[in-house]
């Protein structure tokens, strides 16, 4: 889709880029550090909306992106309402695994759009049910992934996220990290398409 403004992915994730040149859009990517903290009382569900626009203002204020579009994003993996961020060595990544294992998850992806300092954000959420996985597998995992980026500590796009998710409710690409559907939804009033 062909935006009447120029986009900018705020992410250095590879797989957020993937994900929105396959839907077709053309964009440059420029992160920026953010401190990732969020309210011990917020909801958590909503924490990566939360986090997604705190990198969104991170642009904000500052005329160098007058007129461009910045979407920003951030995921979040939860069980039982407990919150499994990105794990901090193979230990951590292990027991989050380790509790993964046999039971169903909800990924929470939220969205920010950043245009002219207004902020919008959106979320979306998928359930996903994940087969018991042996321990020595886990291990075996860890050890060939190293998936220290990620919430949760799995991809959905290699290794165990590809032979131990069972099914989903709800969008594969809000578990990969950005709803496209929802993204698109949020974008097609910047293209040349909308009609005002």
């Amino acid at each position: 889709m062909n935006l009447n403004y120029p986009l900018i992915l705020g992410s250095k994730s590879p797989r957020r880029k993937e994900i929105l040149e396959k839907a077709g859009f053309h964009f440059i990517t420029e992160a920026k550090d953010t401190e990732e903290s969020f309210p011990s009382d917020m909801p958590h569900n909503e924490v990566a909306a939360f986090l997604a626009e705190k990198k969104a203002k991170a642009f904000s204020n500052n005329d160098a992106y007058y007129d461009k579009i910045i979407l920003t994003a951030d995921t979040t993996v939860l069980i039982n309402n407990e919150l499994l961020e990105k794990p901090a060595n193979q230990e951590e990544a292990f027991e989050m695994l380790l509790k993964l294992s046999g039971n169903v998850h909800q990924v929470v992806s939220g969205f920010s759009i950043l245009f002219n300092d207004e902020i919008q954000k959106y979320s979306d959420e998928t359930l996903v049910y994940f087969r018991a996985v042996e321990e020595d597998v886990i291990w075996d995992y860890i050890k060939t992934h190293k998936p220290f980026d990620k919430a949760g500590a799995y991809g959905i796009q290699e290794g165990l996220g590809l032979t131990h998710i069972e099914k989903l409710e709800g969008s594969y690409f809000t578990v990969m990290g950005l709803p496209i559907h929802k993204v698109y939804q949020a974008l097609y009033k910047f293209s040349a398409f909308h009609k005002k």
